[in-house]
């Protein structure tokens, strides 16, 4: 007697379209591709990494986006779903100074990974009673991270009854959270040195928003980075790159210089690129969600999240990547050049201009805790700016450039920094760079704002989640939750291939 064939063995694989090529793109291609999905991978640009790109130089390929690798574990994990180990791809070294921090009167201090080293420097430059601050500051922040990472953050769909019940089984927390109050107004009951209150409130930056608009519960960021900090050989696109071969071992297709142009809802889903139509039984939308709302990928996603989930707009930047000679004071891996006045910045930046004395961040790449490299080296360095103005049409990318480099050299020159040659407004992008790199985006690099201080917690709950009401059609990205930076947008891939392989294996 003939055995019945057996469908879930005989059935096709399931495929799924991933568009973009992001961090989020490719972790999620991954482990969709490990569980025995396959995935096409399209994306307009010519390389992997979306905002992990690099630029060309005299010393090299030099990194001209995300600078800071946190939360090792969490590539660590994606590795590790590959069958494989982080360190056998890609070479990251632990910084001992996390970051270096110069004010304009002349001040100066390093962050170590080593609390202790921080806490001595601090007492250096500030005195004791900003190291007991510093201390309290820092027991805060490891509280608010230990108690919001299960429940905010690893989860794929946090709720708010979720988190308030987090809150009532440790209901000293509600202090910790500071609700109704913004990271600037909490920094400035916790420090007396307005120029450490100048520093933390930096990490509200980290995810687009400003520490007088953001909630005081972004507090948590500063626990990130005190757990470590790592660089990475040849720069951050070599994790994108290393991401990009292991999804290849495991069969993911990849179409680079393809434009997607609509998405199109059914059974099953269809990709309309240029050349072709894609069908896939799911979609994966690693760009901007703002992108969806306005129809740039057709009318079927266009109200697929809701416009709560990508407004207000986050902040942008101005980045210079380039290589010269650099002389002047030291610069760490990670160096902060403060502006004058804190909230002058910020009041700019909310105003729609950039303060002429506003922060300069640079990232030296070439540099760990003991190299000095000899000749040029690789520098990128970044500058906050706001988002463009919603509305038809977009200044010329290149404009106001001239003035920017300016800008940039002047203030450091202020601070004894001098770069030789300095770079040309080629190694320059701004918002309307960005705009035209990441369409829908407003030039804004981290999604929504985390503005908005009813509640943290309320804030964390408004960006888009992997599901959305498009059936079949899912989110991962720095826009999507649990947010923006590297670590975030990698955890918002892991969410989008779980649901997608749930919903699959339902149907």
């Amino acid at each position: 007697m003939t055995e019945p064939a057996n469908p879930a063995i005989h059935r096709p694989a399931r495929h799924v379209v991933v568009v973009g090529a992001g961090i989020g793109g490719l972790a999620c291609a991954l482990r969709l591709a490990c569980a025995g999905v396959q995935v096409t991978l399209l994306e307009r640009a010519a390389q992997p990494g979306g905002k992990m790109r690099t630029v060309a130089s005299v010393a090299g390929p030099v990194d001209a986006g995300p600078t800071v690798l946190t939360m090792r574990h969490v590539f660590d994990d994606l590795f590790a779903a590959a069958g494989t180990r982080l360190e056998d791809h890609v070479t990251l070294r632990p910084l001992r100074t996390l970051a270096r921090h110069y004010w304009p009167d002349g001040a100066m201090l390093d962050l170590m990974a080593d609390p202790q080293a921080s806490a001595a420097n601090i007492d250096a430059a500030f005195g004791s009673r900003s190291v007991d601050q510093f201390r309290s500051f820092s027991d805060r922040a490891k509280r608010l991270f230990a108690a919001f990472d299960a429940p905010m953050m690893q989860a794929a769909q946090p709720s708010s009854s979720g988190l308030a019940r987090a809150v009532l089984r440790r209901p000293s927390l509600i202090a910790d959270m500071a609700p109704h109050r913004s990271l600037a107004r909490l920094l400035s009951g916790s420090f007396d040195d307005p120029r450490l209150a100048q520093l933390f409130g930096r990490y509200a930056t980290y995810v687009g928003g400003s520490p007088y608009a953001a909630p005081a519960l972004l507090a948590l960021i500063w626990q990130a980075e005190a757990a470590g900090v790592w660089c990475v050989d040849g720069g951050m696109h070599q994790l994108a790159v290393a991401i990009e071969a292991l999804c290849r071992q495991h069969g993911v297709t990849f179409q680079y210089g393809t434009h997607v142009a609509a998405i199109h809802a059914g059974t099953p889903l269809r990709v309309e690129t240029g050349a072709a139509e894609v069908t896939a039984d799911a979609i994966v939308f690693n760009g901007d969600p703002r992108a969806l709302t306005q129809g740039l990928l057709g009318k079927d996603p266009h109200n697929a999240i809701a416009q709560s989930a990508i407004e207000p707009r986050s902040l942008s930047a101005n980045v210079l990547a380039f290589a010269a000679t650099v002389s002047g004071p030291a610069l760490a891996h990670h160096t902060v050049f403060f502006a004058d006045d804190a909230k002058a910045e910020f009041d700019a930046l909310d105003s729609g201009a950039v303060d002429t004395d506003s922060t300069l961040y640079i990232c030296a790449q070439d540099r760990g805790d003991t190299e000095t490299p000899q000749g040029p080296e690789r520098l990128e360095v970044i500058q906050n700016a706001p988002p463009l103005m919603p509305g038809p049409g977009h200044a010329d990318p290149d404009a106001g450039k001239r003035a920017c480099l300016n800008t940039m050299e002047t203030r450091l020159a202020r601070f004894g920094v001098s770069i030789t040659p300095m770079a040309d407004t080629t190694a320059l992008t701004r918002p309307a760079g960005f705009e035209a790199m990441f369409p829908g985006s407003l030039g804004s690099l981290y999604g929504r704002s985390p503005s908005g201080m009813m509640s943290g917690l309320m804030s964390g709950l408004m960006r888009p989640t992997a599901r959305t009401r498009l059936p079949g059609l899912y989110l991962a990205g720095g826009g999507a939750h649990p947010g923006a930076g590297v670590p975030m947008a990698t955890l918002s891939a892991r969410h989008a291939a779980e649901a997608i392989l749930a919903d699959l294996t339902s149907r």
